[in-house]
């Protein structure tokens, strides 16, 4: 990557975010305003109803769904969990293999009703692919977050797709989170009226 100015860097994140293509299964397209709306009606209801709302992710992707969850449970009141605590994480792929790891937990715990939120920036990470598979079988409403290349494995797998036309990790991952938190302000902003 060429060494850019934060305002030239800036100017390419807004460009970035304002590509971003949202799909619902079956690769209907939505326009981005209308796709955070109906997540955020989603997730609304899923705090209503009592459901939970889990988020998965590896390395970066596993950091931005930490800081999601930590917004959605505080500021959204929403019954949020990340699933990759260190002990259960490697017991998980110590005994079945990484590649399982998060679709054995999410066998486990997600209930029809819940809320299942998939972060890859490549799309490529199959644990991530399977655990979305799990997922959708287990009657969880699943939403990915993905970037890099236009037909990445994982950009369609879910119930709502988004995804950020970059192959540049630092945007790929800052846009996932920007997008994140401004449904957890939405919330914020329900709370304060």
């Amino acid at each position: 990557m060429d060494k850019m100015s934060v305002a030239a860097r800036a100017a390419v994140f807004a460009g970035l975010l304002g590509r971003c293509e949202i799909t619902e299964k079956g690769h209907s397209p939505l326009q981005l305003e209308e796709g955070i709306s109906q997540l955020c009606e989603k997730l609304t209801h899923l705090r209503d109803e009592g459901h939970s709302l889990y988020l998965i992710g590896n390395g970066g992707s596993a950091g931005v769904a930490s800081h999601a969850t930590t917004d959605f449970f505080n500021v959204a009141k929403i019954r949020a969990a990340t699933l990759h605590e260190s002990s259960l994480m490697t017991c998980m792929a110590n005994d079945f293999g990484y590649e399982n790891a998060y679709s054995r937990m999410i066998q486990q715990m997600v209930k029809p009703g819940d809320i299942v939120i998939a972060i890859s920036s490549s799309g490529k990470s199959m644990n991530i692919r399977n655990a979305v598979s799990v997922g959708i079988d287990a009657g969880a409403y699943v939403v990915t977050l993905s970037g890099f290349s236009h037909d990445n494995p994982l950009r369609f797998l879910g119930d709502l797709n988004i995804w950020l036309d970059s192959r540049d990790y630092g945007l790929v991952e800052i846009g996932h989170q920007f997008i994140l938190h401004n449904l957890s302000d939405r919330f914020c902003a329900e709370i304060e009226s």
